[in-house]
């Protein structure tokens, strides 16, 4: 049993209809039935009626929603009580596929720095995958990964668009591409390459543009950052989202420089990430929305 599933019970005896619960919590219609139907299962009752004019809650339904909104009082007095124990010394942690670096998270870790001195920021370098179960777990306050178009989030999270862009060919600058105004992905495969490993997007991302066709030769880096150090070491080249080469310092010492890829590509959006069910401290707020202003200042 989750609180989400006794959250989206309340909403539908709230709302009326299951319709109108799974858009006041902006929760597929499809994803929020199905999690009703699991506690229904490990409950024993079946709590709404299901009928082609739609799913209203239940006689058992109603019988016991008082119980569940005891449940949900509980947690929300429980989160209350932990957030007075926050103090102006605590750590904000947050999850990060180690993108958009110089252009969104420095920027925003500075305002947070001048607004916040005695609260720090613990950055876990994850995976896409590995964010999202700590969310879930609980052991992220809020986590930032790439989505490509169409990729949905588990039900249980909640995200706020940040960014938007198109991945860039980054290269050393003494690279025989470096000057050419764009990079085909043939010419791309043709390069020893800076894969991304599994689990992060960008990895996805260039076994789709290359196919089964897979550059000759690839070293594995385990997040962006590193593989910027790589292509300035002249080790290969990569592929990266704009936002996390832009502002880059290797950028700006003119150890690294990117190029737009010369075939159409889908773009990478900035997802910032957090629970659904979580309630946030005033620190952890501060920073969330540091990152939204600063996402609002660079686009």
């Amino acid at each position: 049993m989750r609180l989400e599933q006794l959250e989206y019970v309340a909403a539908v005896t709230r709302t009326g209809s299951l319709r109108q619960a799974s858009e006041q919590l902006h929760v597929s219609k499809p994803a929020m039935s199905e999690a009703i139907s699991k506690l229904e299962k490990e409950l024993g009752v079946s709590l709404l009626d299901r009928r082609r004019s739609g799913a209203r809650m239940s006689r058992q339904g109603r019988d016991l929603l008082p119980l569940i909104s005891e449940v949900l009082d509980a947690a929300g007095r429980l989160r209350a009580a932990a957030g007075q124990h926050a103090t102006s010394s605590s750590v904000v942690r947050i999850g990060t596929v180690n993108t958009a670096t110089p252009t969104l998270v420095t920027p925003a870790l500075r305002e947070f720095q001048r607004t916040h001195p005695a609260t720090g920021v613990e950055l876990v370098a994850l995976t896409h995958v590995e964010i999202v179960q700590a969310l879930e777990e609980g052991s992220l306050d809020f986590g930032l990964a790439n989505l490509l178009e169409g990729d949905d989030l588990p039900a249980a999270l909640r995200g706020t668009f940040l960014m938007r862009c198109h991945p860039v060919v980054v290269l050393p600058a003494g690279h025989q591409l470096a000057t050419a105004s764009s990079v085909t992905t043939e010419e791309l495969r043709q390069q020893r390459f800076v894969m991304m490993r599994s689990g992060f997007l960008m990895h996805r991302y260039a076994h789709r543009l290359f196919g089964a066709r897979l550059p000759r030769t690839c070293h594995t880096a385990d997040g962006g950052e590193i593989g910027k150090l790589m292509v300035a070491q002249g080790l290969g080249v990569m592929l990266l989202p704009e936002f996390s080469v832009a502002d880059d310092p290797l950028e700006q010492a003119g150890l690294i420089v990117r190029r737009p890829l010369a075939e159409p590509t889908p773009a990478v959006r900035l997802v910032l990430m957090e629970r659904r069910a979580s309630t946030l401290t005033a620190q952890v707020r501060a920073l969330r929305d540091a990152f939204v202003e600063q996402a609002t200042r660079a686009s």
